[in-house]
């Protein structure tokens, strides 16, 4: 590991704003920012420019960054530590433990931005808007919460559309060009380190937010018939 990765790690040890694998916070986060405001969650927040952005955006909410690598996250807490942002944070986890960290219906809100797609066939339970990681944010996540997914890949999108068709959630939002959309909400505005690589040499910046219905079913095994099929189509 370089120098410069040391001493962030060091160094974010010491942040009051940053909480790396915390035990017994669930249902106490209200105490942690010391209000009552909605949580919301920048999940794979890598330098968390979401989590930044929106919690100067909308200081009546409270922001949380949750990624498992912390010399990038020390980017997005040092500058509200900076900034004295006291409605932001950040989590220092893998998502997939993330249901330990937030009782039910504690979550508001859910921002995905640039996450890895995981283009993989093999690898697409690893997609953060896979049923199973749905099913785990439904743990904590309010009834109607929203789940917003922003990415350039346009396989992600695809996939995440047949994930709402599937398992009959409630979709909110679709956009397939965000910037060639007309007018854009402020929120969509905010740019991540990722979105000005273009990974996905799309040209493109695809949109969805959508919620979860009470009853829902996981659809696993057509999602991986489906999968599948667009294998085939792909070779």
């Amino acid at each position: 590991m370089g120098q410069k990765k040391l001493l962030r790690f060091g160094q974010i040890k010491s942040f009051r704003n940053v909480l790396e694998y915390p035990q017994d916070m669930q249902g106490k986060w209200q105490s942690f920012f010391e209000n009552k405001h909605a949580i919301i969650l920048e999940l794979a927040c890598g330098r968390g420019e979401y989590t930044v952005g929106l919690s100067a955006m909308h200081p009546e909410n409270n922001y949380i960054g949750v990624d498992v690598k912390g010399n990038r996250m020390y980017i997005g807490a040092k500058r509200c530590l900076d900034e004295g942002r006291k409605n932001a944070a950040f989590l220092r986890t893998q998502i997939e433990m993330i249901g330990a960290y937030f009782a039910p219906q504690e979550v508001a809100e859910i921002w995905i931005t640039f996450p890895d797609p995981q283009l993989r066939s093999s690898r697409a339970k690893k997609r953060l808007t896979h049923p199973r990681f749905l099913k785990l944010y439904n743990s904590f996540l309010r009834k109607g919460g929203l789940i917003h997914l922003k990415t350039d890949s346009p396989d992600l999108f695809r996939f995440t559309l047949k994930v709402i068709e599937l398992c009959n959630l409630n979709l909110i939002h679709s956009i397939e060009d965000v910037y060639a959309s007309g007018e854009i909400v402020p929120e969509l505005t905010i740019k991540t380190h990722y979105e000005g690589l273009d990974i996905a040499n799309s040209q493109k910046v695809f949109y969805l937010s959508f919620s979860l219905p009470e009853k829902w079913e996981e659809k696993q095994e057509e999602l991986k018939e489906w999968i599948s099929r667009e294998k085939e189509i792909e070779e």
